[in-house]
């Protein structure tokens, strides 16, 4: 039995019937609205009819993959003829060409699914594997690299935004029409196909979604739908979304439907959205969520939010979101692993174990506490009480990589021993890992902010700017050291950034290495494969009711932290990031008797047990429930 999938949208064009579109757009500050049709300006465009609050309507014949556009009349007080702007619908299913051009009719029920029976993981059993869809080859490109993905241990992907941006190359936060998979990446149907795939092999598809503001290019709302922002408030990327209007707020509703219900996405990542002042929408949004997805079916709802608001994460039972991506986590241990102290990382640099063992065991740092770097009183919320599964930790995503200068990883700033440390505290550590992609090989070359606007001017302006963002920084304080900084708009700047999958050795990339990871001795990909094998085998199955047993700081960069799992069983941690052993008392760290090692980096253990933890050291093991 074929099964398709399709989501009424208030918004854009509509099938209502084989060979029969409705289409809406809300213009509050047009004086009328016309369709054009085919992509060509003629006699017969098709008027819209004006309804209530500023919508404008019409039902034609049209058949799928058919171009169109809207003409939209404004109003100029000095002129007595409007000025007529020829846009795309800013609920696009999918585009003609770039963002300025035609939409398309896209039938969403074409598409006949494969795997209609899956119904997602539980979150505990989340292990995220961010990328970029574009530096991974496109839809069909990760798709292709599932399969040995899914081998290593990896249970879902998030892909970085893909809502149509300017140009061919974009990180995806630029984006302007929310509901167009840009075109650069593949089509609708080939989207669709990737997230069917993954499906057959058990593996969730996560997307990140921007609802905190648009690209600079291509959005026309503000020109006949200028209710759409707030006159009053700026976000650090041009005017704040006014959430108060309700069209606005069924907007970005009806797209984060339209992504979960009709591309059967697992789950969504919402970026920045302490840029989002009306927090009841946050609250909305996730009740309608669960009130609309399928019984039996796990979709799950990510936050990024410096505002580290613990009460938002009530989890789905409760209707609101899983979890947040601890930024404090990574800011702590990233000090640690690199001794910088410029920027944000200023706020983790005075005591940053003390700060890593409060991440371990609460969840936040901040909860409440003043933030230097943001001369802010009070940042966050308490966070104790929420499960460890409450919050997404990672060494590396694409902010914390690509907004450096220069975007190196962690693998050219930090000593491999204590990355490999790191790396293994991330992976068996209850909280929700993710990786950032070739994280899981070591990667060595950069991921970079690259962009591709087709407009000089934009994109002089993005390059000076992004150069002049670092002037604050000792490095590059002189202005012919920012000249090191790539231009955003170079294509060497996006190929740069393109994870060199096919450069480690073959035996390395085959798919049996996957599956055997002895046959690469010491290998990055050896040694993730391992730590995943054991979260899977001793951590992830249990999770469900773990709660923290407390964490002990050992040393200037050394802690202990210790779990009761759901079973009853405790998980017992260690690390030492500093090159120097740190002297360990038993009353801070001893392996009780019957204990289960699951780890130990070269003579960790035997160490301990002289009263030591030697540099670059980390520990696992499992004490049985009591």
């Amino acid at each position: 039995m074929s099964v398709n999938y399709a989501v009424s949208l208030s918004f854009g064009a509509q099938m209502m019937a084989p060979g029969r579109v409705r289409f809406s757009l809300w213009a509050p500050s047009a004086q009328g609205v016309q369709l054009e049709l085919s992509g060509e300006v003629s006699q017969d465009l098709l008027p819209l009819s004006g309804a209530q609050a500023g919508w404008f309507e019409t039902e034609t014949d049209c058949q799928p993959g058919t171009p169109y556009r809207y003409l939209v009349s404004l109003d100029q007080s000095d002129s007595d003829t409007p000025q007529v702007l020829a846009v795309p619908d800013p609920a696009s299913r999918a585009q003609q060409d770039d963002v300025q051009g035609a939409s398309l009719v896209v039938d969403p029920s074409a598409y006949v699914w494969r795997c209609p029976e899956w119904r997602g993981r539980p979150w505990h059993e989340t292990v995220l594997y961010e990328l970029h869809v574009g530096a991974c080859g496109g839809f069909d490109g990760v798709q292709q690299k599932l399969q040995q993905l899914a081998a290593l241990g990896i249970t879902a992907i998030e892909l970085m935004p893909i809502a149509d941006f300017p140009g061919k190359n974009n990180w995806g936060y630029d984006g302007v029409l929310q509901f167009a998979p840009d075109r650069a990446y593949g089509t609708p149907e080939q989207l669709k196909a990737l997230i069917d795939h993954a499906h057959t092999l058990g593996m969730m598809v996560f997307l990140d979604v921007v609802y905190n503001h648009f690209g600079p290019d291509g959005n026309y709302l503000g020109s006949y739908a200028a209710p759409f922002f707030r006159q009053d408030q700026e976000t650090p990327w041009g005017q704040a979304i006014d959430f108060r209007q309700p069209p606005v707020r069924e907007f970005f509703i009806e797209n984060a439907m339209y992504w979960l219900m009709e591309y059967r996405f697992d789950g969504l990542r919402l970026d920045a959205v302490h840029a989002i002042g009306e927090r009841d929408w946050l609250i909305e949004l996730a009740e309608r969520v669960r009130a609309t997805v399928e019984s039996g079916r796990h979709v799950h709802l990510v936050l990024e939010n410096d505002a580290n608001d613990a009460e938002l994460l009530t989890g789905a039972s409760a209707g609101g979101f899983d979890a947040q991506w601890n930024d404090d986590y990574h800011h702590a241990l990233h000090v640690l692993l690199t001794d910088e102290d410029v920027g944000y990382y200023a706020d983790y640099s005075d005591a940053p174990a003390t700060r890593l063992a409060r991440a371990l065991a609460e969840g936040f740092i901040y909860q409440g506490d003043a933030s230097p770097h943001r001369q802010d009183a009070g940042r966050g919320s308490p966070s104790a009480h929420l499960p460890p599964t409450a919050f997404v930790n990672f060494l590396q995503n694409h902010d914390q990589v690509g907004n450096r200068a220069l975007g190196e990883r962690l693998t050219v700033l930090s000593p491999p021993e204590a990355l490999r440390a790191a790396m293994a505290l991330l992976l068996l550590a209850p909280q929700v890992p993710m990786l950032f992609m070739g994280e899981e090989f070591g990667a060595q070359q950069p991921f970079l902010y690259f962009t591709s606007y087709p407009d000089p001017a934009l994109a002089d302006a993005v390059r000076e700017g992004r150069r002049q963002e670092f002037a604050a920084f000792p490095a590059f304080a002189d202005p012919e050291q920012r000249l090191r900084i790539p231009d955003p708009n170079a294509m060497s700047t996006f190929q740069s950034s393109v994870p060199q999958w096919f450069t480690a050795p073959k035996r390395a990339r085959d798919h049996d290495y996957y599956q055997d990871p002895l046959c690469v001795p010491e290998s990055w990909l050896r040694w993730t494969r391992t730590l995943l094998c054991l979260r899977q085998r001793h951590v992830m199955p249990h999770l469900p009711g773990t709660v923290s047993l407390g964490t002990v700081v050992l040393g200037a960069k050394a802690v202990a932290a210790r779990w009761r799992l759901g079973n009853g069983n405790v998980l017992a941690l260690a690390i030492n990031l500093d090159a120097v052993p740190v002297a360990i008392g038993l009353e801070q760290l001893a392996r009780p008797a019957g204990a289960d090692l699951l780890l130990e980096t070269p003579a960790a253990l035997a160490q301990l047990d002289q009263g030591h933890l030697p540099g670059h050291a980390f520990l696992a093991w499992m004490e049985p429930a009591i």
